[in-house]
């Protein structure tokens, strides 16, 4: 007689939305690919290689007036060279320590959300292989920053003192928690996929830190994507509503935080305030750019059923709306 696997009875398997691909079976396939596609930065970059060097002089450090929204603006592009060069490694540095900061953050929240399952909840197993690669990421980041050797400190100093904080959401809230994650993980996919595509003149050091966390994110945000897919529509109407007003919110917040600079960049750089205010958000091609990062997310938030007449009013508002993406990873350009 054949008998059915036990399972603990505290076990609830999410919903399955007939439009979705089974939940259980993402949870198992993204374990497996963790497990025999994983990286360690360690071993797949040779940082000791001599095309690895980091040179005051070094060119390739100019920032890509196609990706950068600082590198685009005519006040960067008029700069001597060597300056050029130095606001280049800065703001790189600056970029992996952010993401060094939000990916211990990442780590926290989600150990966090780990040790609330239930016994044989699959999402424990997936959760703990992804921390485990966000704290090799943290070593790469960290690496990557030292050997730039410029003095950057990352996030602003108000979200550097929230940070224990914000992990506590994975439990309280953890809807908006994962909200949060897509907030921190698609901007800097979309800028590193989009500097991967313009890799011409791409330092070596940047181009293998960044190949490496794109390969790994990709199974992050599909976990995050099909997590929010499967568990938001089973919400009431009532919280739907609440979070479909949440949701643009916690993008738009968390996003400048990562992409923007703290003010120590206008201070050591000498940074005139309204091309600041240019760069972030006030001309036409950053808010272009601005708009562009979150295509993939309004298409989950569509799939969601958190886009109505209120949500999109806020997302205009806050300058993050436009058209969908049509699959995961659309280039900006064919989905502006």
């Amino acid at each position: 007689m054949t008998t059915t696997p036990h399972r603990p009875t505290s076990y609830r398997p999410p919903v399955k939305q007939e439009t979705e691909p089974d939940y259980e079976q993402v949870l198992d396939d993204l374990s497996t690919a963790s497990v025999h596609r994983n990286f360690d930065p360690y071993v797949d970059i040779d940082w000791d290689a001599p095309e690895m060097a980091v040179i005051p002089d070094d060119p390739r450090w100019i920032l890509s007036y196609e990706v950068d929204p600082i590198g685009r603006h005519p006040w960067y592009q008029n700069l001597p060279q060597e300056k050029q060069i130095r606001i280049g490694m800065w703001r790189q540095a600056n970029v992996a320590k952010v993401g060094l900061q939000f990916e211990s953050i990442l780590i926290r929240g989600l150990m966090q959300y780990a040790d609330h399952l239930p016994n044989g909840d699959k999402r424990f197993r997936y959760v703990t292989h992804e921390s485990k690669e966000e704290c090799n990421h943290t070593l790469m980041f960290q690496e990557l920053v030292n050997r730039i050797d410029m003095p950057t400190h990352g996030m602003r100093r108000q979200m550097r003192m929230t940070s224990p904080i914000i992990p506590l959401f994975s439990t309280l809230v953890p809807t908006v928690f994962f909200f949060g994650v897509l907030a921190g993980e698609e901007p800097i996919d979309h800028i590193q996929k989009d500097f991967l595509r313009n890799r011409s003149n791409l330092h070596p050091a940047m181009s293998a830190v960044m190949e490496l966390h794109v390969a790994e994110e990709a199974r992050h945000i599909s976990f995050a994507h099909n997590h929010l897919r499967t568990t938001v529509p089973t919400k009431s109407r009532l919280h739907r509503f609440g979070l479909s007003l949440v949701m643009p919110i916690v993008m738009r917040v968390l996003c400048s935080a990562i992409v923007v600079p703290p003010p120590e960049f206008a201070k050591e750089f000498d940074v005139p305030r309204d091309v600041m205010k240019d760069i972030f958000w006030g001309s036409d091609e950053s808010k272009a750019f601005l708009r562009g990062v979150f295509g993939d997310v309004r298409m989950l938030a569509e799939q969601c059923g958190l886009m109505n007449v209120a949500s999109r009013r806020i997302w205009r508002m806050l300058g993050i709306d436009g058209r969908s993406s049509r699959f995961r990873s659309e280039p900006a350009y064919t989905a502006s």
